[in-house]
């Protein structure tokens, strides 16, 4: 604690937010390079007929990062932003639990074993099928609108300086790593990728033309 101008300031420690960020940065950045075609090619190249098991792997490895992260940030003491009411809980859980939901019935447009690697193929040699019904007749990206929700939820529950970190650093690279997705998809789709991208819109449901 230290007197600004007779009144008490609580000093805050930056290093461990600097160090979440920094794990942010590197998780994003994994995460959007090792779901790029080229490099997928390259581990094939090395993998062999095991590559059918590259998505297991990625999940596994993408799980164990998250996790790691949230559990350093719930390792040092924690600074809350918002004063918590009934109302910031309240809300919490609804968006959570809407997103939620809308991951949830995003799924049923596509296999879950193969989305998490427990069904094992080769997504190189056989793509999976170009899905525009369900949510995502409405956005292109029902998962991570429904990634959006939670965040949001996560922090009106618990509105401390951390897991603002963890809305703001989703928020930063949602435009990213929607622009290398799509640009892998329209590799893989093509004309119709485009179109689709056209008349439907990103994150949130709007008219389009």
């Amino acid at each position: 604690m230290s007197i600004v101008n007779g009144i008490f300031v609580k000093k805050v420690d930056a290093m461990p937010y600097l160090i979440l960020v920094i794990l942010w940065v590197l998780f994003y950045a994994t995460h959007t390079w090792l779901a790029s075609l080229n490099i997928k090619r390259k581990i094939k190249g090395w993998m062999g007929s095991r590559y059918i098991w590259y998505r297991l792997l990625y999940t596994v490895f993408s799980t164990v990062f998250i996790f790691g992260i949230l559990l350093f940030s719930s390792s040092y003491s924690q600074i809350h932003i918002l004063t918590t009411t009934s109302f910031t809980t309240y809300l919490g859980y609804v968006l959570a639990s809407f997103g939620t939901i809308i991951i949830v019935r995003s799924f049923k447009s596509f296999s879950k074993r193969k989305f998490v690697g427990l069904e094992p193929h080769d997504d190189l040699e056989k793509s999976e099928d170009f899905i525009t019904t369900g949510l995502h007749a409405y956005v292109r990206h029902p998962i991570y609108s429904g990634t959006v929700l939670i965040f949001l939820g996560f922090f009106f529950y618990d509105p401390t300086l951390s897991s603002a970190v963890h809305v703001g650093m989703l928020f930063l690279y949602l435009p990213i790593g929607i622009h290398y997705e799509e640009k892998k998809l329209i590799e893989i789709y093509g004309e119709k990728y485009i179109q689709y991208k056209k008349k439907v819109a990103s994150l949130i449901p709007t008219k389009r033309k």
